[in-house]
């Protein structure tokens, strides 16, 4: 059971039958996950440059490093990158569950469990150092705290629901947001130790940081993709290929012309509306399930 290795009984409960709305900490102890995907694991994945290049990212309070500061001849350079680590910059490893088989099974077995497909990211934090500031993500995160100690300030979210590119962080960003956050306050405050795992929703907007800390912070992400009506109505739209009305040709003279366009767009609602009525859903639902548990989604 994956699920098991990220948090206690109560947290995999919870995720099963609810879902929750809100953040929660719970102590994951010492699983399997801690065993495995250690420290010292991870030290050695840098140092020996057998990091993908593209999979790192360098942060520190602010965007990313440009990817030729950690590259030498466009592969990973490990003394760069401890450089920039020792400057106080943030090293995010990306994709491990591509990578790292124990960690592709785990994602894996996520999936069987939840659903939903997933990925996970490394973060590794020097000490009294911030990499990422204020955002949200469009995905559940469950965040493992490896080592050390990280503290997540946390506000309710901006927009409801976000998913995969609408409403992300930046395409929706108003300048004014940081200072309205930080002058309220966040709404929650979390100090993240090792052994704890944080289930964090979609939208909630975090900014995590080991400011205060002399040691430096080793975290695991999660992101959790949930599944949504509007991939169940994808996969019944995508289907309607097999009718061959749905596979003829629009002319250009229909397609250029908006009065004809919004004739031919009519008659394909209704077409659609027809061939979706139409559709078994008893005979649907276990191909559906089928591609819950194997297909990743869009950038997994």
């Amino acid at each position: 059971m994956s699920l098991e290795l990220l948090l206690p009984p109560d947290g995999v409960t919870a995720l099963k039958t609810s879902w929750p709305s809100e953040p929660r900490v719970f102590g994951r102890g010492t699983t399997e996950l801690d065993r495995v995907v250690t420290p010292e694991l991870l030290d050695h994945y840098i140092d020996t440059g057998c990091v993908p290049a593209e999979e790192i990212a360098l942060v520190k309070s602010g965007p990313s490093l440009h990817p030729d500061c950690h590259r030498t001849n466009g592969r990973t350079d490990p003394a760069k990158l401890r450089k920039l680590y020792g400057d106080g910059y943030t090293i995010r490893l990306g994709n491990l569950q591509r990578v790292v088989p124990f960690l592709a099974d785990v994602a894996k077995g996520i999936q069987q469990e939840t659903g939903y497909s997933n990925y996970l990211h490394a973060f590794l934090t020097p000490p009294r150092s911030q990499g990422l500031l204020h955002h949200w993500d469009q995905q559940m995160a469950v965040i493992a705290q490896i080592e050390g100690e990280k503290r997540w300030q946390l506000w309710r979210p901006e927009y409801p629901a976000p998913m995969r590119e609408y409403q992300e962080s930046f395409r929706v960003w108003d300048p004014e947001f940081i200072p309205k956050w930080e002058s309220a306050g966040p709404d929650m405050e979390v100090d993240l130790k090792t052994g704890q795992s944080l289930v964090l929703p979609r939208g909630w907007v975090h900014n995590p940081h080991a400011l205060d800390s002399d040691e430096r912070s080793l975290h695991l992400t999660f992101a959790i993709r949930e599944r949504t009506p509007l991939w169940v109505a994808e996969k019944l739209v995508a289907a309607a290929i097999e009718d061959p009305e749905f596979r003829r040709v629009i002319l250009p003279g229909e397609l250029l012309n908006p009065a004809n366009l919004a004739a031919c767009t009519q008659e394909t609602r209704q077409a659609l509306v027809a061939y979706l009525m139409a559709v078994d859903v008893e005979q649907v639902a276990p191909a559906l399930c089928q591609a819950a548990t194997t297909e990743l989604e869009y950038t997994t």
